[in-house]
């Protein structure tokens, strides 16, 4: 079958598509035929060789957390009426990255296969698997209440498509930041009642102090959110776009939450929520762009780019 291997650390251009045996279910498992697989801007990352202190991918590897498909075949102690079933999975265990996901078919750990409504498009229910649970996640840390002021950074990325209208929703007035007129209308559109270029010098300094930042950027932009947060506000850090968690003071009432390790079984309910949220028609994730599988090269040097909005996807 047809994968993707990073085959060394480096630029997009070490993603080198290859020919590998097909893969067969363990106890356990499911294999999945791949319809569509996820682009993080974690896989991006890993393939240049960052977070070796919190990943264990060396080269070569296939990269790729999530994928939507069909349920080709299960192991001994799976659930055999799954087979034939359209899914969304990941492809390794909570706060792991196993990859395997840029290929035509993967194994996946049977507790990370997640049914797909019938009324739901399999690339649409594929932004479920990690965008909609870890905005479900911060969301439930964070206990946003109508008329605070909310700050979400890296606001038109894949995440900002969940954050921003449930945000809405709670009646608080959200201010979303991002890089480029393109992006700032996006996530207009998705409801934020304020938008600010973070790429401009200064760029908070028009800015009124806000009361929880959902920070997804990182770096010195997850740190010139931290300073305008108020005294006893929250501050949520789940994101490294810049390259670099924000280095936030200690010596400031202000709560800060970082990257979590929920427990397994209620993170596994967090892409159930989210896809009931799909299918109730309360979120409309935006597929920004699609590739081919074999131009995965190309969907990570779209992201670095910084250009993208939605979600990227790779179609087999």
């Amino acid at each position: 079958m047809r994968a993707v291997q990073v085959v060394r650390f480096g630029g997009p251009e070490v993603l080198e598509a290859v020919e590998v045996p097909q893969v067969e279910a363990a106890a356990g498992e499911a294999v999945v035929d791949v319809v569509a697989a996820e682009v993080l801007f974690l896989d991006t990352q890993l393939r240049a060789g960052w977070g070796q202190e919190y990943f264990s991918v060396r080269p070569p590897f296939i990269p790729g957390a999530g994928v939507a498909g069909v349920v080709r075949a299960v192991g001994d102690g799976a659930d055999a009426g799954l087979v034939g079933r359209r899914v969304i999975a990941g492809t390794g265990g909570v706060g792991t990255y196993n990859g395997g996901g840029y290929a035509e078919q993967v194994a996946v750990p049977m507790a990370e296969v997640f049914a797909v409504p019938d009324e739901l498009e399999m690339t649409v229910a594929l932004a479920a698997l990690h965008d909609g649970a870890t905005a479900l996640a911060q969301l439930d840390l964070g206990k946003v209440a109508a008329g605070e002021r909310v700050l979400v950074t890296a606001a038109a990325g894949s995440l900002g498509s969940w954050l921003i209208p449930l945000l809405s929703a709670t009646g608080a007035t959200v201010v979303a930041a991002a890089r480029g007129d393109a992006k700032l209308q996006y996530a207009r559109g998705l409801g934020a009642d304020q938008v600010v270029d973070y790429s401009a010098p200064g760029w908070t300094d028009g800015l009124d102090a806000v009361d929880v930042v959902f920070d997804g950027a990182g770096g010195d932009i997850g740190r010139a959110a931290y300073a305008i947060t108020r005294s006893g506000g929250r501050f949520l850090a789940y994101g490294a776009a810049s390259g670099e968690f924000a280095g936030t003071s200690g010596n400031r009432d202000v709560a800060v939450v970082g990257i979590f390790q929920p427990d397994p079984v209620a993170w596994r309910e967090l892409p159930r929520r989210a896809l009931r949220d799909l299918a109730a028609g309360r979120i409309q994730p935006t597929i920004g762009q699609t590739f081919p599988l074999t131009e995965a090269a190309a969907a990570h040097a779209a992201i670095e780019s910084r250009t993208t909005g939605g979600k990227t996807l790779l179609l087999t």
